[in-house]
């Protein structure tokens, strides 16, 4: 099975990005963050022809998430148990289904914005609610898969002086991370798929591979013994490669053994 997770930074303005993006990479699970649509927003139509069911959660115009599959999706779950909100806001960041025998979660960890801002402490308190629900999961083929907006090491962030008083490096942050490894989580990514998977658009980042590694797959010990090879599409973040303009994410693939 091939499961793929990309932040695409709007599903309605890059939706013939994505069906291009399955076929060509036969992708059997794809799940998306920053949708930007609600439920009856989300353009399904194409994906359904590519034999594809849908699963989305959205509000508004902010944040969303959803999975598409063409090896089956069930019981589709919003939000885990203990999944905190922002404010009171409603934000979709977070969807999980079985598909093909694996419960993939599709997550969009909150930014954090600023270390002294309160959304820092709500992303701090999302992914220990997280971790917390995971441990029920963790016995289980899980993919915990998304945009994590952690650098989990130094060398995920091209250059961490420019970063010493933001979020994504800070302690707090990378032990948040960590703790899913402590716990028996394993990253599958890294040890097949090297570079950054995020490019700002701000002064021609990409063409400069000034980037940040944030989107990631934590998979259950029983799933990631399976994971055979990993790949950063590259190509899809790039300006000059496919009609259209890109997300500012590139997505991340990866192949399980049967």
């Amino acid at each position: 099975m091939r499961i793929a997770t990309w932040n695409v930074n709007s599903l309605r303005t890059r939706i013939d990005r994505v069906e291009a993006f399955l076929q060509r990479h036969d992708i059997d699970v794809l799940a998306i963050q920053e949708t930007k649509a609600k439920v009856d927003q989300i353009p399904e139509m194409g994906l359904q022809m590519l034999g594809y069911e849908v699963a989305a959660v959205g509000y508004d115009q902010w944040n969303g998430v959803a999975i598409v599959s063409r090896v089956g999706i069930s019981d589709v779950e919003v939000g885990f148990d203990g999944m905190p909100q922002f404010k009171d806001a409603s934000e979709a960041r977070a969807l999980g289904a079985t598909c093909g025998g694996v419960r993939v979660w599709s997550l969009y960890v909150p930014n954090g914005r600023k270390p002294d801002d309160p959304h820092y402490a709500y992303k701090l308190e999302w992914l220990a609610a997280l971790r917390a629900s995971a441990g029920a999961w963790r016995d289980q083929p899980t993919a915990l898969v998304g945009d994590w907006n952690i650098c989990p090491t130094d060398d995920d962030v091209f250059d961490l002086s420019q970063f010493r008083n933001s979020t994504h490096v800070t302690p707090a942050e990378r032990a948040a991370f960590a703790a899913f490894a402590e716990d028996g989580w394993n990253e599958v990514t890294r040890t097949h798929a090297a570079g950054y998977t995020y490019w700002d658009y701000y002064r021609q980042r990409f063409e400069r591979d000034r980037g940040l590694k944030i989107d990631f797959a934590v998979c259950s010990p029983s799933l990631a013994s399976r994971v055979t090879d990993a790949f950063i599409d590259r190509e899809e973040r790039d300006p000059t490669v496919f009609a259209g303009a890109p997300s500012d994410h590139a997505p991340v693939v990866f192949d399980i053994a049967d």
